[in-house]
């Protein structure tokens, strides 16, 4: 008997972790496309740089002024990455409190509200900040052609 509980146990605490397990899977995701983004705009730097004090051809932004726009672009993209990484970590937090609580008959719903409600305020941040850089890319890139 003591074998059959132990095992329902366990199986109650893995039906409560798959739920934030799939959030992880989308937070990997949005990691992978910040990270991406970020590539993009060192890479987009590097050409710039490479241009040297050559105007650009089509001449829509200096290369001072390309260079501080992909700072503060590189930046958003940077702070969107580390609140995405830690609402990630809060994430896995709340899956191996799950676990603990379940197994060991503690009592962590506070705990648990409390890191779930954090990973969920640092997700927001992010796609925030990730909205902010978008809109700075494309609200430049159609003023620059004017």
């Amino acid at each position: 008997m003591l074998l059959q509980t132990s095992i329902d146990t366990i199986t109650h605490a893995i039906g409560l972790a798959v739920a934030p397990v799939f959030l992880l899977t989308a937070l990997s995701t949005l990691i992978g496309t910040l990270n991406n983004r970020l590539g993009r705009i060192i890479d987009r730097r590097r050409v710039v740089l490479a241009r040297g004090s050559q105007p650009c051809e089509d001449a829509t932004l200096s290369n001072a002024s390309e260079l501080d726009l992909l700072a503060r672009r590189a930046r958003l993209i940077y702070l969107a990455i580390l609140f995405s990484v830690a609402a990630a970590l809060l994430v896995c937090l709340v899956v191996a409190c799950a676990f603990f609580g379940v197994l060991f008959a503690v009592v962590l719903a506070d705990l648990l509200a409390g890191l779930f409600v954090l990973a969920m305020l640092a997700l927001i941040t992010s796609l925030s900040l990730f909205l902010r850089e978008v809109f700075v890319a494309v609200f430049t890139a159609t003023h620059a052609n004017r």
